[in-house]
């Protein structure tokens, strides 16, 4: 991915994305529930409570939403059933897109999906009709006055990560999905939690937009991120920071 949506992906409308700050803090606490209710609220003892939860402290989630959302999962034995999904399809201009959710009713958000890539120009394909296209790996990021570029990667490697990457402002690690609490925990003692960290998918392969064609890309993306049920959108188009800043500006 070119410039900024190198490696926060679809987080390239960080600025669009405060603005549904609240619908962002209902969906980290759709994870953070689910998590407790399938492993416990000991988040030493249970990796995806664990991840959520510092997920949405990476978000500014508040900190009673947080415990809220924890305690919820952790007394409830009843009530909704979430399950995790994956859909995946093509934008327009060939873009690959991969959209993770959580839902209580699989029917409704397939048939929502189907519908916005429909209305979009898209088409909505079977679950692993794109993501050849991606390489599912773990990713942590800290800001870059965390340490110099030679230390952290220094420090990754040793800890267990497959690649570095810095620059002015991150630095970006990446290793397997097997590796990531040992990567994460290790750096963590060395510098302090992370800005962000996750499972990713990461495109392998990139499709070039020019600015009309990221225009109806961001379309579609702006309608999946807005479900509810919508807790990830991923994609693999790739276009220039001038455009990119162009269309913020506008958005």
């Amino acid at each position: 991915m070119a410039g900024h949506s190198k490696w926060a992906n679809i987080q390239h409308r960080k600025g669009a994305q405060d603005k549904k700050r609240a619908k962002i803090f209902s969906k980290l606490g759709r994870e953070i529930t689910v998590a407790a209710k399938l492993g416990g609220g000991d988040p030493d003892m249970n990796p995806r409570l664990r991840l959520a939860i510092s997920t949405a402290r990476s978000n500014s989630m508040p900190k009673d939403g947080i415990e809220r959302a924890v305690k919820k999962g952790a007394g409830n034995t009843e009530g909704e059933n979430y399950e995790n999904m994956r859909y995946e399809g093509y934008g327009t201009s060939g873009v690959a897109i991969i959209v993770e959710v959580l839902t209580d009713n699989k029917n409704r958000t397939a048939a929502e999906m189907r519908a916005a890539f429909t209305k979009h120009g898209g088409n909505l394909g079977e679950t692993g009709s794109v993501n050849f296209m991606f390489d599912h790996i773990a990713q942590i990021i800290f800001p870059a006055g965390k340490a110099s570029a030679d230390d952290m990667f220094e420090a990754a490697l040793e800890a267990g990560a497959s690649n570095v990457e810095s620059d002015d402002e991150f630095h970006e690690i990446t290793c397997d999905t097997v590796d990531f609490a040992d990567v994460r925990d290790a750096l963590e003692k060395q510098y302090g939690e992370p800005e962000r960290q996750g499972l990713i998918w990461k495109p392998n392969v990139t499709t070039e937009l020019n600015e009309d064609q990221a225009s109806s890309i961001l379309k579609l993306i702006d309608v999946l991120e807005d479900n509810d049920d919508v807790q990830n959108v991923t994609t693999n188009f790739e276009v220039s920071d001038e455009i990119m800043e162009k269309l913020m500006s506008e958005g």
